[in-house]
């Protein structure tokens, strides 16, 4: 019998994209997954996907911004499943916008989705996780550390995600819930393909900068994800997983300048578009 059976995990940004293939894959191997999301539509989908192979799922609409709807969220899917075993935090807004053209509501918006939003799902989460021995993985970039014009608010946003990931390990480790995260490389999504690879001069530029030359694949995330969250990795936390065919290794060699000021089409002023 699969370790996953009877188990529960919750994927914010499961709607589309790499939250979809990360509870599509959980599913597999037997969990209940329950995807959030604002957008009713795309979460059905990907209910009805998971079902569809075999699987169980939940979609519950939900804005990871406000606290009273993520506690009420993570009420519902430990009511539906009598356990909560995993969160993934995953619900993220991006679009390459020059810094000098960023407007601070542009900005807020993505930090409040994907660090305050983070607190938030990790928060309601605890009492939960504490009784399950669970773990949380959060999404973040390597641009967390490194450096990629044109994506300022985003990389603020990983890079405190990524700070929290530590310091809720070093806190929580005696609760016997684990925190780990897993920056992805470039990523070929409906979502990354609409806002990030504007066009193919772009993605080759990409691609000549990843050792193993080929762009990723939502699958390559969801079985990192898989393994980081299970019990093979149950002496692993506070780490973060680099899934990116190497690119991370020769960040600064190619320029992305060029090709950002020529192709960036993020809304600078306006609501940061998700993947969710």
């Amino acid at each position: 019998m699969s370790p996953w059976k009877g188990k529960c995990v919750l994927v914010t940004g499961g709607g589309s994209g790499l939250g979809r293939a990360m509870a599509q894959r959980f599913a597999a191997e037997g969990a209940a997954a329950v995807v959030l999301g604002r957008r009713e539509e795309p979460l059905r989908e990907t209910v009805r996907l998971i079902e569809e192979a075999g699987g169980r799922a939940h979609a519950v609409s939900c804005d990871v911004r406000a606290p009273e709807q993520v506690e009420s969220a993570i009420a519902y899917a430990v009511e539906r499943e009598g356990r909560l075993d995993v969160l993934v935090n995953n619900a993220a807004g991006n679009f390459i916008c020059p810094s000098e053209r960023l407007s601070p509501n542009g900005f807020k918006a993505v930090v409040d989705i994907v660090l305050s939003g983070g607190f938030n799902c990790a928060r309601f989460a605890f009492e939960h996780l504490q009784r399950t021995g669970g773990s949380i993985l959060n999404i973040v970039a390597t641009y967390a550390w490194l450096a990629e014009p044109g994506v300022v608010h985003s990389a603020a946003a990983k890079a405190g995600l990524l700070a929290m990931t530590r310091t809720l390990a070093a806190e929580w480790g005696p609760f016997g819930i684990r925190v780990n995260a897993i920056a992805p490389g470039p990523v070929h999504t409906e979502g990354t393909d609409k806002n990030l690879w504007l066009a193919p001069e772009l993605e080759s530029t990409v691609v000549g900068s990843v050792p193993l030359g080929r762009m990723g694949r939502p699958r390559d995330v969801a079985d990192a994800a898989l393994w980081l969250s299970g019990a093979e990795a149950s002496w692993v936390t506070g780490t973060c997983l680099t899934v990116d065919g190497g690119q991370w290794l020769s960040a600064g060699v190619y320029n992305f300048r060029a090709a950002y000021e020529k192709f960036a089409g993020g809304d600078a002023d306006g609501e940061a578009k998700r993947d969710a």
